[in-house]
Parts: C-alpha cells; sequence; structure tokens
C-alpha cells in the first residue's frame, strides 16, 4: 500500500498505547518466554559449546541448534538432558521441551575471544591536526552561532581532515 492510498491519520497513537496492544495479544508473553533461551544460551551450555552451537529456531516447543561440527552433536546429544534441565531451571515457564541438533557448514557460531575485544581503530583516528588545519576549522565554523551545532560540525570537520591527511589528499 502506497502512502497516498491510505486515508489520513486522524491522530496519532502513543508509543506506550501501542506496545500495549502488542504484548497484551494472546500468547505474546509466553512466545518471548520462550525467546529468552536465545540470551541465556552461553551461560547455560558455557563459553565452549557456545563458540560451535547456536539456537536457530524454535517451534512447538523444540529449540533447533545448529552445530558445526559432527563431533560437537555427538556431544550435545549426550548433554541434552542437562541443557534441558538448565533451560527449565533459568527459564521455568518457556515450554522448551527438546533440542533438535542440526548439523551446517556454516553455522552461525559465536567467537567470545572476538566479542569482547574491540576492533582497532582506523589509522586516521590518530591523525593529529596542525594548527593552521585546526584555524583553518574554526574559520568555517565562525558564522554558526548554535553551540551544538557548532561542536558537531568541528568534530566531523577533523575527522574528515584527519582522513584526508592518511590519504594523502
Amino acid at each position: 500500500m502506497k502512502r497516498s492510498d491510505r486515508p489520513p491519520m486522524k491522530h496519532a497513537e502513543k508509543v506506550g498505547f501501542l506496545l500495549k496492544q502488542i504484548l497484551g495479544q494472546p500468547g505474546f508473553g509466553e512466545q518471548l518466554n520462550r525467546h529468552q533461551a536465545w540470551l541465556v544460551w552461553d551461560q547455560l551450555v558455557g563459553e565452549q559449546i557456545a563458540a560451535r552451537a547456536r539456537p536457530f529456531k524454535l517451534r512447538k516447543g523444540v529449540l533447533e541448534v545448529q552445530v558445526d561440527h559432527p563431533v560437537w552433536m555427538q556431544q550435545l546429544q549426550l548433554m541434552k538432558p542437562q541443557i534441558l534441565e538448565k533451560i527449565e531451571a533459568k527459564i521455568p515457564n518457556a515450554g522448551i521441551t527438546d533440542i533438535y541438533l542440526r548439523q551446517t557448514r556454516n553455522a552461525q557460531t559465536y567467537h567470545p575471544q572476538k566479542a569482547k575485544t574491540a576492533p582497532e581503530p582506523p589509522p586516521w583516528v590518530d591523525m593529529e591536526l596542525t594548527d593552521s588545519e585546526k584555524k583553518s576549522i574554526e574559520e568555517k565554523l565562525s558564522p554558526i552561532k548554535n553551540v551544538e551545532l557548532k561542536h558537531e560540525l568541528r568534530k566531523l570537520f577533523t575527522r574528515q581532515k584527519q582522513l584526508d591527511k592518511t590519504r594523502g589528499d
């Protein structure tokens, strides 16, 4: 439906009202509760297993888990009862009754070491500007009266100048 095809809105609804409508739908709370398994998966199974197996889908109380190697599939198959107990203890009303393990070549594995370390900043971030470059930026900003706008533009112009210097422009 194109914007021009729909009738004009008489009045906008408040976000709080809309959220209450969505959250108040029958079964929504139960679905939300079941999907908490994604949030607590790493805690339940530990980093080593979480790096090899990720929840993928939830259907009729069965949590489908992608596993990236047959050896881990076998290990998790043996651990299913313990994992289900942990899910029940952590999320009592989740209604997850079984775990289905699916081996995938391209499992979306989680690497805790990578997630904890911030990526290297690009080289231009540490590029120092000369006094004349800083003065040039301030001259461009001098007509602007709004302090916040001036501050944000100063950051933008500085970053652009750092990037240009790194490129050799």
